[in-house]
């Protein structure tokens, strides 16, 4: 009989589970627990049912055998490995550390395989896919200090913070293939709306020096501060390497007028909501590759151009050139939008020059060269401007938010035919995109006193886009099927990993055996 077909009723029956079980039992029946309060039982009860779990799956996985195989086990190299001993390993799980007796495959000059840890998708290092999983969640949410507290708290693994920041860049190094994939299998929405909208912006993240771009890093060697404690009006540390961002959604359009948009009134209807919204953040890849990918995003969901493509950005000059040079390249017709907000802004500033006491006579200032430019007149109202301020005789200091504004306005023309826009039921905001700025980047990576790595931040920046745009559990179904490819299929002969043997079944008790009736 094979040795694994050995293994007795008593081994295979999860006895020292049972045991801790009725510990459990021994323990609320005891005393000492009727004095405690609801809070102090429910604690009580979760750490003795970690040490439950924790066994459970200990006896388990040596319930499960050391994972013999009856067939030769070769490596991708060719070579049979035909050496077995028996390797014992941690795991660090969410109930604590356990131990797996693995049969080691070997030969001399080869590294050993463990066909075990391929049935288990074992990870190469000591926390399981499991940790993994929850350190991923928990540092996309919060500091890393937080996510230790939180590991803590809510489960029985220990995790030093240097293995938290090394198991965020491993959880998301599929981040890239994941899309890739989902884009070569995209599969076309038709309830979605008729306008495809693109945008892309751009968020500051602090640095360490190694990782600032090589200009930004020469600026911050060479500059020299007036204070040495802080630093004076206008100077900049140039401590930050910017992030760019970019989402792809659908959206219905929704026909307005000027007055509409000045008034809030949607003429009865909900405003829209984004559909389908994807949203991500690198601050490793140039804007140009952020772009691409937003490109090929939008391809994936509308490999037709049936829909209307529109891209809304906030008057980024070298944007709004990648954006055109693109589209120009992908025989794609896009439209692009600059952000009204930002155009809104502008006016503010240059109406507080003619209407320096603000009030009702400043706001009507604004809402009526608003309302003009609304309707397409963006020429006109920076025409106007800049004759009143001439005929007041401001000076040159004075009216200098009333020619920034201005020259906004005429730099930028062709993507102020906001009348076009409206008509045809355009969204010509970027809220969207605001967003994400702020909840991608701005929310988590500006902690006070953070300084992030290039890779750490990458990382960060990707767990919180795939949590935003709610594709986390599909991706890390993706992710752990890479790492089986990574860690264990591709270290076999032809990516087939041998079975191992399975122990034999539990032993039955039967009260009476089978004896033959005699007359």
């Amino acid at each position: 009989m094979n040795a694994l077909a050995e293994v007795s009723c008593m081994e295979r029956s999860y006895e020292m589970s049972k045991k801790e079980f009725e510990g459990i039992i021994d323990f609320l029946e005891s005393e000492d627990v009727s004095c405690l309060s609801q809070s102090e039982l429910e604690r009580a009860i979760q750490e003795k049912g970690f040490e439950l779990m924790r066994q459970l799956l200990q006896e388990h996985i040596r319930n499960r055998g050391p994972g013999n195989c009856n067939e030769p086990v070769k490596g991708a190299d060719g070579v049979k490995r035909s050496r077995l001993q028996h390797h014992e390993r941690q795991i660090e799980t969410i109930f604590g550390t356990i131990t797996a007796n693995r049969a080691g495959y070997g030969q001399e000059g080869c590294q050993s395989l463990h066909p075990l840890d391929a049935e288990l998708n074992l990870p190469e290092e000591l926390y399981s896919l499991e940790i993994r999983r929850r350190v991923a969640e928990e540092a996309a949410r919060s500091s890393f200090d937080e996510t230790m507290e939180t590991l803590r708290k809510t489960t029985a693994g220990h995790v030093p913070k240097r293995q938290v920041e090394e198991l965020v860049i491993r959880s998301a190094r599929d981040f890239d293939d994941f899309y890739r994939q989902r884009h070569e299998a995209a599969a076309v929405a038709s309830d979605t709306g008729s306008v495809l909208a693109l945008s892309v912006d751009g968020k500051g993240i602090v640095m360490r020096p190694q990782d600032l771009r090589e200009q930004t890093r020469k600026a911050a060697e060479n500059r020299t501060h007036k204070m040495d404690k802080r630093l004076s009006r206008g100077e900049k540390k140039n401590a930050k390497r910017m992030a760019t961002v970019s989402t792809v959604y659908t959206i219905p359009p929704v026909v307005r007028s000027p007055e509409d948009v000045i008034s809030g009134d949607f003429s009865g209807s909900q405003r829209p909501s984004p559909e389908y919204k994807r949203v991500w953040a690198s601050i490793k890849k140039t804007p140009e590759e952020v772009i691409a990918e937003m490109f090929e995003e939008a391809r994936a969901r509308d490999p037709g151009h049936e829909k209307k493509w529109v891209a809304l950005v906030d008057g980024n000059k070298p944007q709004i050139r990648t954006l055109r040079r693109m589209a120009k390249e992908k025989k794609t017709e896009l439209t692009i939008v600059v952000d009204i907000i930002h155009v809104i802004e502008y006016l503010w500033d240059a109406g507080r020059v003619f209407c320096p006491q603000g009030g009702k006579e400043l706001e009507g200032w604004v809402s009526h060269r608003l309302g003009e430019i609304l309707k397409g007149k963006a020429g006109y109202v920076a025409g106007g401007m800049r004759r009143s301020a001439t005929k007041r005789h401001l000076e040159p200091e004075t009216r200098k938010p009333v020619d920034k504004c201005a020259k906004y306005l005429i730099n930028h023309k062709p993507y102020l035919r906001y009348d076009r826009y409206l008509a045809q039921g355009l969204p010509i905001a970027t809220g969207v995109i605001e967003g994400a700025c702020r909840h991608l980047v701005k929310d988590r990576m500006e902690i006070t006193g953070a300084r992030w790595s290039l890779t750490g931040a990458e990382a960060i920046l990707s767990l919180r886009a795939l949590r935003s745009s709610r594709d986390f559990e599909e991706y890390w179904r993706f992710h752990e099927a890479c790492e089986y490819e990574r860690t264990h299929r591709s270290k076999y002969d032809e990516g087939i990993v041998p079975n191992t043997i399975k122990p034999a079944a539990p032993c039955s008790k039967k009260k009476h055996a089978h004896l033959k009736r005699i007359k």
